[in-house]
Order: structure tokens, then sequence, then C-alpha cells
């Protein structure tokens, strides 16, 4: 009888999560080159080689390949035949493994799971619990797969029981340009099909842990129609143009995954959960014999590209920043940021408006500045600041009237598109949204050059810092005009797509 002890499952647990912050899964790495390589859309290709050398800087430094560490995932298939050493429970063990993974010291990860969700919204300080799911299986190992799941991607996850004669194709196609970029494409869409509404969410973030094959089966043909489905969703996802960062081109997608499971004859559950562009994820077994071990892939095998910023790229001194300089700016432009920004996030846009409706005096004067959405992880080893990529901007659309009308700013840095009322808001008050890449936040923090709280220091990694920048590369989402790169990009590249198909059947 195989005897697994709490001290080698928990260690285990926090090497793994240690391990996957820094090391993107080698098909990933592979998938994303070949996804550059045959990029024509000069954004997406630069997005895309951001993503690349960012993986690579991470590999070598060990530090996180993005800012949201993510809320830790296990699935465990526990062997009927294993003894525990133990008298911890499961949950516990784990989440003292998470613990340890996410407090330490040599690469802290950032701390995102809150407490109390609808109501005071208290950090745990730890990124504990972790969410995990349980299975009994015949044997005598124990089975690890786990996932750090980044808020971006989770938010843009989708459910809706079907009629049974309905289209899943459909469905999908209909739902991916709704859930925009803030999964930061490329990436890779789970679906789960069948069961139970629970269920099916349960197998679309399970099949998000299988490896990348989506070439080798179109090499080899499909043989059921799972693998039928997977194919046609994938030549018709990446043919909506949407591109890597939602900014048009040719692979929004690098592969589908689906698992499926029998389900009521009234029914047809789908869910849909996409992996981001910071996919982590790590599978081993344990047998008795001790921890885990995980050996580094070579370094080898990330691919080196020479990469100085986006080319042409236009150089903005945000010291001296006016008006009639952003007006200058096109949807699509390459930036270089240089000089001082706040950031800010939910929980501080929550404050400001409150302080703002309460007539009380703001911690910071907001007028004519630049403000970066981003909650950092912590520094170390002499960093100004720890892996500082964007959020997803449109959590603060409700707030984008108030930031530019009523305090001022003059443009903003978040990823992903922003909605009608935050796009007119921009239009009205001649501001600029800009988007730095999702999935790329070493190499972000690689231009911060100091950082310092100014405001609400109790929000932790949400508090109000002021970054000072050197080259910090944005590409303008949105201009002074309105014009969103968002709508015109994926609008563009589906044009393009559409004939690239044409000439290949000619």
């Amino acid at each position: 009888m195989t005897v697994i002890r709490q001290e080698d499952f928990v260690q285990s647990i926090a090497d793994a999560f240690q391990f996957i912050s820094y090391y993107h899964p080698l098909d990933f790495v592979e998938a994303v080159k070949a996804a550059y390589e045959r990029e024509q859309a000069p954004a997406a290709k630069d997005a895309l080689a951001q993503i690349l050398v960012n993986s690579r800087l991470c590999a070598e430094g060990h530090r996180p390949i993005c800012q949201d560490t993510g809320m830790a995932v296990v699935f465990l298939r526990i062997g009927m035949k294993v003894r525990w050493d133990t008298d911890a429970g499961l949950q516990a063990m784990v989440d003292e493994g998470v613990r340890r993974a996410y407090t330490n010291p040599d690469n802290p990860l950032r701390a995102s799971v809150l407490a109390d969700p609808a109501g005071a919204r208290r950090n745990t300080r730890d990124n504990t619990p972790a969410v995990v799911h349980v299975e009994l299986v015949p044997g005598d190992t124990v089975d690890v797969r786990l996932a750090a799941k980044g808020g971006g991607s989770e938010n843009k996850a989708r459910f809706a029981v079907l009629n049974p004669s309905d289209s899943i194709v459909d469905w999908v196609l209909n739902e991916l340009p709704q859930m925009g970029a803030g999964w930061c494409p490329p990436g890779v869409l789970g679906l789960g099909i069948g069961g139970s509404p629970e269920k099916a969410m349960v197998m679309a973030k399970e099949a998000l842990l299988a490896p990348i094959d989506i070439q080798a089966l179109k090499a080899r043909g499909p043989a059921s129609r799972i693998e039928e489905l997977r194919l046609e969703l994938y030549d018709k996802v990446n043919a909506l143009g949407i591109g890597a960062q939602g900014l048009g081109g040719l692979t929004t997608v690098l592969d589908v995954k689906i698992l499926d499971y029998p389900t009521h004859a009234a029914s047809l559950p789908v869910a849909l959960i996409p992996n981001c562009a910071a996919t982590r994820h790590l599978h081993f077994t344990l047998d008795g014999s001790g921890p885990a071990r995980f050996e580094p892939p070579p370094l080898a095998a990330w691919p080196q590209i020479a990469w100085s910023g986006p080319a042409g790229a236009r150089r903005v001194n945000l010291d001296a920043l006016t008006p009639a300089e952003i007006a200058q700016w096109k949807a699509g432009e390459a930036l270089l940021l240089s000089g001082k920004l706040l950031t800010g996030r939910d929980a501080a846009h929550k404050k400001i408006a409150e302080l703002v409706a309460r007539g009380e005096p703001l911690p910071v004067d907001f007028k004519g500045r630049f403000i970066y959405y981003v909650g950092p992880v912590d520094p170390v080893r002499g960093e100004a600041v720890g892996p500082a990529g964007p959020t997803t901007a449109t959590r603060m659309d409700k707030f984008t009237e108030l930031m530019l009308g009523r305090l001022g700013i003059l443009g903003m840095v978040g990823k992903a598109e922003r909605g009608p009322e935050a796009v007119a808001a921009i239009r009205r008050h001649g501001a600029v949204y800009c988007i730095a890449v999702g999935g790329a936040a070493y190499l972000v923090a690689k231009a911060i050059r100091a950082a310092r709280v100014v405001a609400f220091p109790e929000l932790g990694m949400e508090a109000i810092y002021e970054f000072e920048v050197q080259d910090m590369p944005v590409t303008v989402a949105v201009d002074s005009q309105g014009h969103s790169v968002h709508e015109e990009g994926p609008r563009e590249w589906r044009i393009k797509i559409e004939q690239i198909a044409k000439a290949g059947h000619a």
C-alpha cells in the first residue's frame, strides 16, 4: 500500500506553483513561436514577440510570467489503495502548499484571492483557499494536475443550456467576439459539453490542462465527432480575425480542447472557458517515494527574438504631455512612454468615486496625468517593482467620465477594449486609451525605473502607485477621435483572412 506523507504532498504543491509561475509549458511556447512566424499583422506580430521575449525573461529570472499570478486550481485523482500519513484534510494540505508558493521570499507571487466576496472583499494575503476537485480512482498513486488561472480569462467564461438541436459551433462563434480581448489571446479554448451545468463548467476548465496538439490532429485527421468539432472551431474562430491581444491577425486561438459527458435528453449544456497568454499548468504523480521533482526546461527551447521595442514607435514624455500632442496620435500607433504615471484598479477607482461624492479631498492630483490599470507583484532583489502587466480596462469603464471630466486625466493604459460609454468619454474629452501587452508583465516591469505608493496603501496590490517609466511599450487603442483598434483591426483582418482562404482554394 502506498503511503503519501503530508510534507511530500504539500511541498510538491508549493514547488509546482512556483515552477509554473515562471515556466510556460513548452508546447505553449512552440505554438506561440509558430503563430509569430506566420503572423502577417504588424501589431499582432509585435504582441506575440513581446509574449515570447517575456516568457524567456521569466524562465531566466525565475519571476512571474504575469502580474496576475492566478487563483490556484487543483485536480486530484487519488488511488483507492493510497494511505495518507497526515491528520489534515486534502483542502488544508493543498492550501498549505499554495501558501508556501505564494509567500516564497525568493519569488513572491501576487495575492489576488478575496474572502467575503459579496461583502468586505478582504484579501487573504496568501492566495488561499485553492479550488480543489477530487476524484477517487483505482490504483495506488496520487495524480495531480494544477493550474494558476488569471482573472482576466476567468471573467470571460461562458455557459448556456442549448436546445439539443442547436449548433455548438454557432454558439461559440457568437460568444467569442462578445468576450473581447480581456482574456489575452492567443490562448486555448476549453469546452465542456453535456452532463449537468456544473459538470460542463468543470470539464471546460479541466480540458485546458491537456497538451496543445491541434497541428498534429490536423495532420492525421479527426477520428471522432469531438475531434471534428475541435478542428472546425479552431479554423472558424481564427477566421474571426480577432488576433493577438484583439489587435487583428491570423491567430486568435492556439488550440481548442473539448471534454464531453452524457446528458439529459432535453438538454445540451455547454461551457466555454479560455486560457490566456499566461497559460500555466502542470501534471505530476506521487507514488510514496517522496516529493515530486520538476526538471527545468532548457532555455534553448525558447526562440531568440531580438526585440528592442515596436518598430517606428513614437517616443512620448509623459511629464510634458499636452492634449494637442495626444490629438495627433492614431489608433494602432505604437508608443514608448517615459516619465511618471499613476496606477489604479477597481478598488482604487471605487474609493476615488466615494471621496468625490462626499466632497472630500483626493490624496492625488490626477490633472494632466496618465493612469495605468495594474496591480503589480512585490519587488525582489533590487527591482523597482515586480511583474506589472495591465489588467482589463473594461472594468473601469463606469469611472471613465469621472476620471477624464471631473479629475482631468489625459490618458489611460490597460488591456482589452473599452465599452461604448468609455469610448464616448474619451472622444468627448480628447483623451486617449492605450494598451500594454497582457502576458508580457515582466518585460513591462523592465521599463519601470522607480515605484512608490502614493495613496490607499491598505489596498495592497490595488494601492495607487506612482511609476517612473522609461520606454514603456504601448499601443494606442482608442484615439482622441474615438477610433478603436479593437474594432478596426479584427474587421480588417477578417476580410484579409477571407481573401487568403479564397486564394488558397483558387
